[in-house]
């Protein structure tokens, strides 16, 4: 690749390397998975670039691959998992004792958990929406048309109040 590649591939990631791993670690089971995750993404970007084609900004682009990485890691790691569990003893979305929780304020370490338990569409949807993409942005990445969006975003909020009401 070029000079010029190389250029707009540091720029891109040094302005949304803090968002794609906030997506990323939504999608993440502790710490390494996360960073595992972001540099997963970051391969993934790096190699696509030359096939971008500015349909879109880079940053929603970067977005689209990212999460794509994470989703098709997260089916990998769910098959895995349950070769090795019995289906009574999943727990989908809970959050294990010794995982480092960076967050300081305990309503985010509920928002979070409560995300970790929506399907994937939706939290794709509210994890664009938590980083204050537009919904024309979160609806370029997710391929819904934006009124989708609109309304994926409102069931979304009601689902992750009702969690966040049983766990306060």
């Amino acid at each position: 690749m070029n000079e010029h590649f190389e250029n707009t591939f540091l720029t891109a990631v040094e302005q949304n390397q803090h968002k794609l791993l906030r997506v990323c670690s939504v999608y993440a089971e502790d710490e390494d998975d996360k960073k595992d995750l972001f540099q997963e993404a970051l391969i993934n970007i790096w190699q696509s670039l030359p096939s971008f084609e500015n349909k879109s900004s880079i940053s929603t682009w970067m977005f689209r691959i990212t999460l794509n990485v994470c989703m098709r890691l997260q089916m990998k790691q769910a098959k895995k998992r349950d070769r090795f569990r019995k289906l009574d003893s999943l727990t989908i979305g809970s959050v294990r004792e010794e995982e480092p929780i960076l967050e300081v304020n305990e309503r985010l370490i509920h928002l979070r958990n409560c995300i970790k338990t929506l399907n994937d569409a939706d939290k794709a949807v509210i994890t664009f929406y938590l980083e204050e993409l537009s919904y024309k942005e979160i609806s370029d990445i997710t391929g819904l048309s934006e009124n989708h969006v609109a309304v994926k975003i409102k069931r979304i909020k009601i689902k992750l109040l009702n969690c966040l009401k049983e766990k306060i």
